[in-house]
């Protein structure tokens, strides 16, 4: 029987998220695996992968915020905002005057905090049930709407100017649902030379670090967090008694036992160390806002 547990993997380029879950499927001997979060093909790094009943963690992972290595081309724009698309417009000689150091460093500040940000046509955001790069593939305009994101840090760690280009290698440390290739493409937009992303890896999502995670040739035999290690991770935990645990497996609630959790959610954990699931404050009560299967725990 296959263990319940998060496991990290270090994907490679050139693999879509989906096939290091059809490899992770094949090596643990399951169907049961889901990720937290995709990455593009052409991307490396973090993937946060559930296995059996640990799947059910995933929704408290995906939102987590996330850092990211990447290399931003300034002086093209490309019709996917990053290498894998075709090249749009390439930036004039007489373009580059106005793109100082200064102007670069302006133009990331304008691109930092609290901003609206229009995700990549090419992203996997549904458009009336259809994925939108599955809409741009067959032809169609697809222009998505802005939504708000968080970039708490956007700092340039090394930069070199090449014939017609600018490159920026970058660390983002941003929220969930922030698109890196859109910085790339606004912050090249803002500059007037157009911008798209040659390089990216996610080193981070939460407090899951890419240091830890196996590559695509190891999955075989990986080690896994168990439920309890990954959730508590994610939430802050939650001792339970016996009597407790039983009451949250059978629905009931935790009356006047609010005050014990500080978030609105925690990860119930019994006097063997096993998660039991999450609860949520209900007024002063707690209740089971997931539960793990018996045999998942």
């Amino acid at each position: 029987m296959v263990s319940p547990g998060i496991l990290l993997v270090d994907k490679p380029a050139g693999l879509t998220s989906h096939d290091v879950v059809a490899r992770t499927r094949r090596a643990f001997g399951t169907r049961k695996v889901g990720h937290a979060g995709t990455l593009d093909p052409m991307a490396t790094g973090l993937l946060v992968l559930g296995i059996e009943g640990a799947t059910r963690l995933l929704t408290y992972i995906v939102g987590a915020d996330k850092t990211y290595q990447a290399t931003i081309r300034l002086g093209q724009s490309t019709s996917t905002d990053d290498a894998e698309g075709e090249i749009l417009t390439t930036a004039p000689d007489g373009s580059w005057d106005g793109v100082t150091d200064e102007r670069v460093a302006d133009g990331i500040r304008a691109l930092t905090g609290a901003i609206s940000q229009v995700p990549s046509s090419v992203s996997a955001i549904k458009v009336d049930g259809r994925r939108a790069y599955d809409r741009v593939r067959a032809g169609e305009e697809v222009v998505l709407a802005a939504r708000q994101v968080t970039v708490s840090r956007f700092d340039v760690i090394a930069h070199r100017r090449g014939e017609g280009v600018f490159d920026l290698d970058v660390v983002v440390d941003c929220s969930s649902g922030t698109y890196i290739r859109s910085l790339a493409r606004d912050l090249g937009a803002g500059l007037g030379v157009g911008g798209h992303l040659t390089a990216l890896r996610r080193t981070r999502v939460g407090d899951f670090d890419v240091t830890d995670a196996v590559g695509i040739e190891d999955l075989a035999g990986a080690q896994t967090l168990t439920p309890a290690a990954a959730a508590v991770r994610v939430l802050d935990a939650l001792a339970v008694s016996a009597d407790e645990a039983r009451d949250l497996r059978h629905g009931k609630r935790l009356g006047g036992q609010a005050p014990r959790v500080e978030g609105a959610l925690a990860a119930a954990i019994d006097e063997d160390g096993v998660l039991i699931g999450i609860v949520e404050k209900r007024g002063d009560d707690l209740k089971s806002a997931m539960n793990m299967p018996e045999a998942a725990r």
